[in-house]
């Protein structure tokens, strides 16, 4: 025991950075959380797979990546096709040289609704986007993380407060973030006694990103049928609550203020760090406080 403690107190420097050597896919990087993600995992020394739908977005983040001395490279494609996924883990690892340390299941958008309305489609997109695809990534990834060489290997999925309370208009989001929990607790049970494989998710509270800006800003995303999802809260609904917080402080988070994309980023790093090594099966809240 005192031998892991020295282990990991010595390299508390970590001059090569938290994950040198490390290959890391993260999904939905070509923007906001992920994109954040991908640079602080590339400043920590990791070689990082960008993968986001959009081919000009992901490959700006790999681009950015390489500019500053980092190591990236872009695989864009549609995560819910079986096909990419295939593509995806394949290019990885020969990113790897034959190894894939963590993979970010980060990907996802909502497509809100009241109950009595909520559409099949709605519905559907929302099961395969956050729960179908992330699985169907894991499963294809298990040659790289069911192996025994010693090196970390580690699963961060990304999960929302709504799928830990719930929230209004959201029975679609809610269900598949819920689900999250399950899946993550799953394949710490399954790979980590044999593999030594950690997962855990995240729940983000009130984070700044095109999910919780104005809806008439003009964010939007395509269905898996060509429609046109326009993400965000409406307007006088945001205002309203924004103006109510800021006259209050935010009372609703004790940190009295909503996360940066960056922050939220952060939080994906140290757990995927061997900072995080003895925690796994967690979800780990990440929220200002909100909710506990």
């Amino acid at each position: 025991m005192l031998d892991r403690v020295s282990q990991i107190t010595n390299h508390l420097n970590y001059p090569k950075g938290l994950l040198a050597n490390q290959v890391a896919i993260i999904t939905g990087s070509g923007q906001g959380i992920g994109a954040e993600t991908a640079r602080l995992f590339a400043n920590e020394g990791a070689k990082v797979i960008v993968s986001d739908i959009d081919a000009k977005k992901s490959d700006g983040v790999a681009r950015s990546i390489t500019e500053a001395g980092g190591q990236a490279l872009s695989v864009a494609g549609d995560i819910m096709s079986p096909s990419f996924i295939k593509t995806l883990i394949e290019q990885s690892a020969a990113f790897g040289n034959g190894k894939i340390h963590i993979i970010v299941n980060n990907a996802g958008y909502t497509w809100d609704g009241v109950i009595h309305k909520m559409t099949d489609k709605q519905w559907d997109t929302m099961m395969a986007l956050h729960c179908t695809a992330p699985f169907n990534l894991v499963r294809e990834a298990a040659p790289y993380f069911r192996v025994r060489d010693g090196e970390p290997r580690c699963i961060v999925n990304v999960s929302s407060t709504s799928g830990v309370h719930g929230n209004a208009g959201q029975i679609n989001y809610s269900l598949a973030k819920a689900g999250v929990t399950g899946f993550t607790k799953t394949i710490a049970k399954e790979w980590g006694p044999q593999f030594g494989v950690r997962a855990n998710a995240v729940a983000f509270g009130h984070i700044q990103t095109r999910l919780t800006a104005a809806k008439e800003e003009g964010a939007v995303v395509e269905g898996p049928g060509g429609e046109k999802i326009r993400l965000g809260i409406p307007r006088k609904q945001r205002d309203a609550r924004q103006a109510a917080q800021a006259q209050e402080e935010y009372p609703d988070i004790p940190l009295r203020r909503p996360g940066s994309a960056t922050e939220a980023a952060g939080s994906i790093l140290a757990v995927a760090s061997p900072l995080f090594s003895y925690v796994t099966g967690q979800t780990i809240m990440v929220t200002g406080g909100r909710n506990m």
